[in-house]
């Protein structure tokens, strides 16, 4: 998750969501897809089942409704099992194992309805001293929409309310008896609330697992101090940027950053205001980069931090570090040790190329390091820019102080 997406106060969208709950079984929009996509992937091979299950049960219901009712059991209970309920289910079945994510979900909000819609047909339509046997199966059809394929709680809701209006409005207009219809109305209500409660608790189980497991992975990914990503998750996603920027033949700018005077500020100040400091400019650089999802920022070390922005040119990246500048001026910090300016400032590297095949993303860090060396060369709180026109120049120089550091 980048560092941009987190709320400025410091305080993560997951950890935001987990405090003030989700009553309505609703995520913000970012979580939401990130949800319902892990949720998906990680119930298809009990969709699957379940499905299956279904198609069993089905198939078992049109035997035992030749054998144990006969006669009454042909004409519109035909259609309707042969016509609607195996090759719904067998649809369903096909769609588990090809284009399931594709097609499946799309399917099952269609598929349900019908489903539930059909079985109260055949419910109405049932003759005869069993009938309270084909009545049964909406009560099966009931807990089968809320647990067995996948759907969310809203949408098993929906389907299972359409299935109880149906029924009251089929058993209105058809010859069931008032006494027969009340019941039976009153039993579908009971089943739709004993499920339903069930449901609601196994998706707001699912959820909370869901953001636990989103916290503990930002626990490990960002850093306790400023809430941007830790060195190590930079690692991760600047690879995966340089790499896809490869693919896409982008270019791709790296924004090193240095507040300036930092030690002389702990010095004079204290630890505990160095780290007030070092959390409000973190949440400055955020607020100056985080403009894009792809976009990330990173504590780099001590009082440095870095900024990736994949597809950003140079003119892009100058103008983040403006923005950063003009951010951390405007937080006004005092810092009556800086030889620079009466408050805390930063001094900006900016390195922008685009990455040719074999090449590493180490190169570009380098060079908007020693971009952020010139800048401090050249007074700080202040930007110096390199990009690919630089690099060969670049190079040369930094080898020489690498030289000169090794000596």
């Amino acid at each position: 998750m980048p560092a941009a997406t987190l709320p400025e106060e410091g305080e993560s969208l997951v950890a935001r969501t987990l405090r003030t709950g989700f009553p309505w079984l609703r995520f913000p929009a970012e979580l939401e897809q990130e949800f319902v996509a892990e949720y998906r992937l990680s119930r298809r091979r009990l969709v699957r089942i379940g499905v299956c299950l279904a198609l069993a049960t089905v198939i078992g219901l049109a035997v035992l409704d030749r054998v144990l009712i006969g006669a009454n059991a042909h004409g519109v209970p035909d259609v309707i099992r042969f016509g609607v309920h195996i090759p719904l289910v067998l649809i369903a079945i096909v769609l588990t194992s090809r284009r399931y994510y594709r097609w499946y979900w799309p399917f099952v909000h269609f598929f349900a309805p019908l489903y539930g819609l059909a079985t109260v047909v055949l419910a109405v339509n049932a003759e005869g001293a069993l009938t309270s046997y084909v009545y049964a199966r909406l009560m099966i059809a009931t807990f089968f929409f809320y647990f067995m394929l996948g759907l969310s709680f809203r949408a098993a809701l929906r389907t299972n309310l359409l299935t109880v209006f149906g029924f009251v409005s089929l058993a209105y207009f058809g010859d069931m008896s008032a006494q027969s219809a009340i019941y039976l109305t009153f039993l579908l209500v009971c089943a739709n609330l004993y499920a339903g409660a069930g449901c609601y608790a196994l998706e707001q189980a699912n959820r909370v697992g869901f953001l636990d497991r989103r916290l503990l992975r930002e626990v490990a990914t960002h850093d306790g101090l400023t809430g941007l990503l830790n060195r190590s998750a930079l690692e991760g996603e600047i690879h995966r940027i340089w790499q896809q920027a490869i693919r896409d033949r982008d270019v791709v700018t790296v924004v090193m950053i240095d507040i300036d005077h930092f030690k002389a500020y702990n010095d004079r100040y204290g630890h505990q205001a160095g780290d007030a400091c070092l959390r409000d400019v973190a949440r400055a650089i955020r607020r100056a980069a985080g403009s894009r999802p792809s976009d990330c920022v990173a504590r780099y070390g001590g009082e440095e931090m870095i900024a990736i922005l994949p597809g950003a040119d140079r003119e892009g990246g100058e103008q983040v570090a403006r923005a950063m500048l003009a951010e951390v001026a405007a937080l006004a910090v005092p810092h009556d040790r800086s030889y620079t300016q009466p408050h805390v400032t930063v001094s900006i590297g900016v390195a922008s190329m685009r990455p040719e095949r074999d090449s590493s993303h180490d190169l570009i860090v380098r060079i908007a390091d020693r971009a952020l060396y010139l800048a401090k060369e050249q007074g700080r709180n202040r930007h110096a820019v390199l990009d690919e026109a630089d690099l060969g120049e670049a190079t040369v120089v930094l080898a020489a102080r690498e030289l000169r550091t090794a000596g």
